[in-house]
């Protein structure tokens, strides 16, 4: 009988523990939800950031991308990390087409009547054809190219590196500034570059996708394919580049977006 009641007391003994470790957890879990909920009330009402450069998002929201930048330009980025590339047969045969924006205007856009305009200091406007840009060294990139969206596709892409651009065309102190800025003939999209990640030798200025020219959709005649950004920064249709040391106005960077969106 004493052995059966030791029995039963050992089972409860046991079983008040189990009940108090889910008590616990239970507890635990419901402070760390309710913590996240005032956090997340505490962000959603907190003051919108003044419109500038950047916009569309809350204070301390843009405070922590502006310290997540820092931390990637500071440390981890390097010219040195390279992204993984593929061979061929690996890329998409049918590349994905995203956004239009700044290259709308289709059929009234003639590829043969574009010049790429580097504006220089004083207001001198290089301008520089697509065979021109064609008699440099061929660069082709196949690797997997990312948006924000959540989807990837391995693409091949070829073009001049940027950085060969800067050496070809005697833009080395403009390239000892902090930025690039790059713009469409139509002014409707835009980015802001910073100048390492302009420079990296993976990012090139891409006229051609699967071994030809590029198509009106993709950004023809010329587009940035920069991949240690995602996709947002790769700008289609490149109608002006401009070299600052203060950050270019950035079309999603004024939407609330990361102005850096590295990778």
């Amino acid at each position: 009988m004493k052995k059966a009641n030791k029995k039963i007391k050992k089972e409860l003994t046991v079983e008040q523990k189990i009940n108090r470790r889910n008590f616990i957890s239970f507890g635990v879990f419901t402070v760390l939800a309710a913590g996240a909920y005032e956090g997340w009330r505490w962000l959603y009402k907190s003051p919108d950031e003044v419109s500038g450069i950047t916009a569309g998002a809350h204070k301390p929201l843009r405070k922590a991308l502006n310290k997540t930048e820092i931390f990637f330009r500071r440390i981890a980025f390097s010219e040195n990390h390279l992204v993984k590339t593929y061979p061929k047969e690996m890329a998409a045969k049918h590349v994905r087409v995203n956004s239009d924006i700044g290259i709308e205007a289709k059929k009234k856009f003639d590829p043969a009547q574009w010049t790429l305009q580097v504006i220089k200091k004083g207001g001198e406007v290089l301008k520089i054809t697509l065979d021109e840009l064609r008699s440099l060294p061929k660069t082709e990139l196949i690797y997997d190219f990312k948006c924000v969206e959540g989807w990837d596709q391995i693409s091949h892409w070829g073009g001049v590196k940027f950085s060969d651009f800067v050496k070809h065309y005697q833009l080395d102190d403009y390239a000892k500034m902090q930025y690039v800025g790059m713009e469409t003939p139509d002014k409707g999209y835009y980015v802001g570059i910073d100048m390492p990640s302009a420079m990296h030798p993976q990012t090139i200025l891409a006229y051609e996708v699967n071994e030809k020219l590029l198509p009106l959709n993709h950004g023809a005649p010329l587009r940035l394919i920069i991949p240690t950004k995602y996709g947002i920064k790769n700008l289609k249709r490149i109608g002006t580049i401009t070299f600052s040391n203060t950050r270019p106005h950035d079309y999603w960077a004024e939407q609330g977006y990361d102005y850096y969106s590295g990778l």
